[in-house]
């Protein structure tokens, strides 16, 4: 059985992952874009050693920062550690819900839709009338370096019907948005504090440029107080802004692409949520704990 976790970011996914890969003696697969990638530990709240309580994870902290890393490679990876784990309880968990729609449901990818090129020898006209051509409709303005090249580079996908490949039940916690918000903000002072502006700063002074660094919350935003281009203080607080924004981004991405079934997180009795999620699991699907 595939067992989600999915939910905005910092409401105690990785905490439920672990609860139930104990109970159903199950792996866990990682379905978190920045956490895939060595070295991003602090900014990308990625499951320390201690956390993962000697549970065995996939796609975790294994892919190099200079290595591009694609939806449709995490589909191929996904898929096979669902092939070569049949008989076993698996769950998936993390925030990036396209992974996790890419990896359970039929999308289909082409190798050569997955190349990304970042267009430096393209002057801003060039890459406006190389987006005109693959859509005459295309509405970005010429100034918007950055979506133009998105839109250049977004892979072409064919949604033939959404269904589900595996067998799946996702759950999602939650809880509500003021309470979010406050764990977000305080988590961000929490990472400043457990040397997230060092993790950040080893990165820029050996010039590393990456697409992970430049487009990740908790990473962009420092590079840009490396530059002078902001202070400290606004650097934390933009990671904090991006944070709560990324929150409902992914809200409305599980709302509208996935059948998730939601919990209200209780915080002061965590053991409650993981109870009241394993009922449901039990009452309503083919899972029994080990």
């Amino acid at each position: 059985m595939i067992i989600c976790v999915v939910g905005p970011t910092g409401v105690g996914k990785t905490k439920m992952s672990v609860a139930l890969a104990k109970k159903y003696n199950a792996i866990i697969v990682n379905c978190d874009a920045t956490q895939v990638y060595k070295e991003l530990d602090i900014g990308s709240a990625k499951a320390t050693k201690e956390e993962q309580e000697g549970i065995k994870h996939y796609l975790l902290d294994f892919k190099n920062l200079n290595e591009s890393y694609t939806v449709y490679e995490y589909q191929k990876d996904a898929r096979k550690i669902i092939e070569n784990n049949k008989d076993k309880n698996i769950i998936f968990v993390g925030g990036t819900g396209l992974y996790l729609k890419a990896a359970l449901y039929d999308y289909r990818f082409t190798e050569e839709d997955d190349n990304h090129i970042d267009y430096k020898d393209k002057t801003n006209e060039e890459l406006y009338n190389i987006a005109l051509k693959k859509d005459p409709n295309m509405k970005i303005h010429i100034n918007n370096r950055q979506r133009l090249i998105r839109f250049i580079n977004k892979q072409n996908v064919d949604k033939v019907e959404p269904r589900p490949l595996y067998k799946h039940i996702i759950i999602g916690l939650t809880t509500p948005r003021e309470n979010l918000y406050r764990i977000i903000n305080n988590r961000v002072d929490d990472m400043i504090k457990k040397g997230l502006i060092a993790e950040v700063k080893k990165f820029y002074d050996q010039d590393i440029k990456t697409k992970p660094l430049l487009s990740s919350i908790g990473y962009k935003e420092l590079y840009k107080y490396f530059n002078k281009e902001i202070t400290l203080e606004e650097a934390i607080e933009l990671i904090k802004k991006n944070s709560r924004h990324y929150a409902k981004r992914q809200y409305t991405f599980f709302n509208n692409q996935l059948d998730v079934n939601w919990f209200d997180v209780n915080y002061e009795n965590f053991n409650e949520t993981i109870e009241k999620v394993v009922k449901f699991i039990e009452v309503n699907y083919d899972i029994k704990s080990k």
